[in-house]
């Protein structure tokens, strides 16, 4: 059996955030720019709705230290039904408010796809509905990782 490894925080939740994002808005932008204006700097986000194109990423096998990491923008065009998204809230190193956010996908067909959402792609068709909890008594730092040779979080109780 392998070596367990986890870095965690405990923490406690803070407010919760019911949102909508309206047609238009970028997915990542609107839901950053929801969580400064509520000084939300550390949680979770859950949402779903469609968009009229969307940019995402998967994992390939790559040379990297750890054999895989982010492949080429995938570019889709709409409409796009977005099935479900999940994310965390972190801050850079920098204090800037960063979403390490994930989403399924389906095109007009039903052929469903998803990855890492890329910033400045997911522009919203009708609606994109959330909820986001805040974390309070945690950081959640996303920097570069030396052992992995990629941005990851990093956690630490406040």
């Amino acid at each position: 059996m392998s070596e367990v490894r986890v870095n965690y925080a405990c923490g406690t939740p803070g407010k919760m955030i019911a949102a909508r994002i309206l047609p238009g808005t970028d997915l990542l932008t609107g839901l950053e720019q929801i969580c400064d204006q509520n000084g939300v700097k550390y949680g979770a986000v859950n949402c779903f709705g469609s968009f009229s194109a969307a940019g995402y990423m998967y994992l390939v096998p790559m040379d990297a230290k750890v054999g895989a990491g982010y492949g080429d923008v995938i570019k889709q065009e709409g409409p796009i039904e977005f099935l479900s998204g999940t994310g965390i809230i972190t801050q850079t190193d920098k204090g800037v408010t960063e979403l390490h956010f994930h989403g399924t996908m389906c095109d007009k067909e039903g052929t469903v796809f998803g990855g890492h959402i890329v910033k400045g792609q997911c522009p919203v068709l009708t609606t994109v509905d959330v909820v986001i909890q805040e974390a309070k008594g945690v950081e959640m730092i996303r920097k570069y990782d030396e052992e992995t040779d990629l941005t990851q979080v990093f956690v630490a109780e406040k």
